[in-house]
């Protein structure tokens, strides 16, 4: 299998950090500067090699084996899921198994309608073209799209006005690999010409201690049994944060222990990188805190809660609420954010203490009462 990328380099979106995140970083499921360095080597090549997302492989395999043995390029192919769980590595695995090369690139690379026209153009029978964030593809390059994906051709425009005239250009039968996280986001035109769509769910712990040790035997690890399973109970059911956090552990051992990763040893390590027991980082508990002991636990709307923790509504929204939402710290209403229980058992609180409003009132009491 041969790549060749186009635009920004989808082997970015890895699955390990590097020295020197901030905290709340290290559990950022998104792609950070130094994923890539490692990524490429701990990636699986297989399906037999990938761990977890059982259903989705046996999905994957039986449509890759029909088209292999009809020996026609398999229909295009859908991969959707919350980032970090293995979509550009399955995009790489569908090429590797159908014996193809893949082309990468990715939606906000494709600008206008002549940058996809001249990666069709360049496609041979039988190749994969990975588009990864395709819900962010410019509408004129989706448009282009539609007719590649149904006819395998494109209508070129040449020149301006009354005079331009459409060309049409054949493509080659190709299988077009889609990623995105934002499925919702795709037009029905384009959702409706995937043969198959792949749902990604999050891991078990008991998969990214799988995933974990697979990786620490590629990296020359030495990684007990009883220190995988804590890293893998702090990664948010996501290997991408899984991987990240084995290599910060790797770097604490190395530094303050004798290199060996033990489940005390990975628990001061996360302790250092503010990771607590459920996965939640120092960006996280200061959310929670903020909306427990400053607004009574709401609701209080996303600005208000952004500008008490310091933060830029997009990061807040973007990166720590879908991680509370699905453990069940945070809910979002109508009115506003609004603290569950289990949030303030977490913060060891009592639900409805430490309020802005309780504050208040013990403030003005005092000054009503003379005092």
């Amino acid at each position: 299998m041969t790549a060749s990328p186009a635009g920004p380099d989808p082997r970015a979106v890895g699955d390990v950090g590097h020295v020197g995140d901030e905290p709340e970083d290290t559990t950022n499921p998104g792609q950070i500067p130094g994923d890539a360095a490692v990524e490429a080597s701990i990636r699986p090549r297989s399906l037999g090699e990938f761990v977890g997302q059982v259903r989705v492989r046996e999905q994957l395999e039986l449509v890759l084996t029909g088209a292999k043995l009809r020996g026609t390029p398999p229909d295009h192919v859908l991969l959707a899921g919350p980032p970090g769980l293995g979509k550009t590595s399955l995009a790489m695995i569908i090429a590797a198994e159908l014996g193809a090369a893949i082309r990468l690139t990715s939606g906000p690379a494709l600008e206008r309608a002549g940058d996809l026209a001249a990666m069709l153009s360049n496609l041979v029978e039988g190749d994969v073209l990975f588009i990864d964030e395709i819900h962010r593809i410019a509408r004129p390059a989706e448009e282009m799209l539609y007719l590649a994906m149904e006819d395998f051709r494109v209508d070129v425009m040449v020149g301006k006005g009354p005079g331009a005239t459409s060309i049409p250009l054949e493509v080659a039968p190709f299988t077009l690999v889609g990623a995105t996280t934002r499925s919702g986001q795709l037009t029905s035109p384009l959702r409706d010409r995937f043969g198959f769509t792949a749902h990604m769910e999050f891991y078990s712990p008991g998969e990214l201690t799988r995933v974990i040790t697979r990786s620490a035997a590629i990296l020359d690890i030495d990684l007990r049994p009883d220190g995988a399973d804590e890293i893998a109970r702090r990664s948010r059911g996501t290997p991408r944060i899984a991987n990240r956090l084995l290599r910060r552990v790797r770097d604490y051992t190395q530094v303050r222990a004798d290199g060996s990763i033990t489940h005390d040893i990975a628990r001061a390590a996360l302790a250092v990188y503010d990771v607590d027991e459920l996965g939640l980082d120092r960006l996280d508990r200061s959310v929670l805190s903020a909306l427990c002991r400053s607004f009574g636990g709401g609701p209080v709307g996303l600005t208000t809660l952004a500008v008490a923790v310091g933060e830029e509504p997009t990061t807040v929204e973007e990166v720590c609420e879908p991680f509370l939402v699905r453990v069940g710290m945070l809910a979002r209403t109508r009115q506003g954010r609004v603290a569950t229980p289990a949030a303030w058992s977490h913060l060891g609180l009592a639900a409805g203490g430490g309020s802005a409003g309780a504050a208040e009132a013990t403030l003005f009491d005092g000054l009503s009462s003379g005092t």
